[in-house]
């Protein structure tokens, strides 16, 4: 979900050095993530330039509680466990431990903290797209199904060459299977609902983790 910003976004490339060049897997992953974020800031400025206005700001955090069925793919799945837990910290790390802990008694995202993401700079492709125009969803809405015409569609050429950057991580595929496998949509059967992943086991990795420095 986007924070709400000026009239012409720029997308920036998320973007840690260290940590890229010692992890194969997270330079694909930024850069998947800075092309899906570049496609994003492209469409919503179209939808400005006519007089619409971003609903979704910070602090805003509907559809976080409503969307049960955020898709995350396997090397997203990587990026968010390495990024809570390495770079969250403080007393949000030590709230997050809890709630992943508990997260199956939680309704909505078990990485949302008072209304905001805990993992923003890593939050998956799905969380990316989703962007509402002219007002913000009432408690509890889902505004794809009550007003799919003030949802973002994202721009397809972006999208798609989001996707085939993290590639690689699955395998050895030819620029041919490539293609196929996001075109046809093949490539989303590895993804998987978030609420369904095992978080519950992450706060011992940052424990672990925790004891190492």
């Amino acid at each position: 979900m986007s924070d709400l910003l000026p009239v012409h976004l720029v997308a920036n490339r998320v973007s840690f050095p260290l940590n890229e060049a010692v992890h194969s897997w997270l330079v694909p992953l930024l850069d998947s993530y800075y092309e899906a974020d570049k496609g994003i800031c492209e469409a919503i400025n179209r939808q400005l330039s006519r007089g619409r206005e971003l609903a979704c700001a910070k602090g805003c955090s509907s559809c976080c509680k409503t969307h049960k069925d955020i898709p995350v793919y396997p090397v997203e799945l990587v990026g968010m466990t390495w990024y809570v837990t390495e770079k969250v910290t403080g007393e949000k790390r030590s709230r997050l431990k809890e709630q992943l802990a508990n997260h199956n008694n939680i309704d909505g995202c078990p990485f949302l903290l008072a209304g905001e993401c805990s993992i923003h700079p890593l939050r998956p492709l799905a969380c990316r797209h989703f962007n509402v125009f002219d007002k913000q969803c009432a408690e509890g809405e889902d505004a794809y199904h009550t007003r799919r015409q003030d949802v973002l569609t994202p721009i397809k050429k972006y999208k798609e060459k989001a996707l085939l950057i993290t590639l690689p991580f699955y395998g050895d595929y030819k620029k041919s299977e490539q293609k196929k496998l996001v075109e046809t949509g093949a490539i989303n059967k590895l993804a998987r609902p978030l609420k369904d992943c095992h978080w519950e086991s992450l706060p011992e990795k940052m424990t672990t983790f925790d004891d190492r420095q």
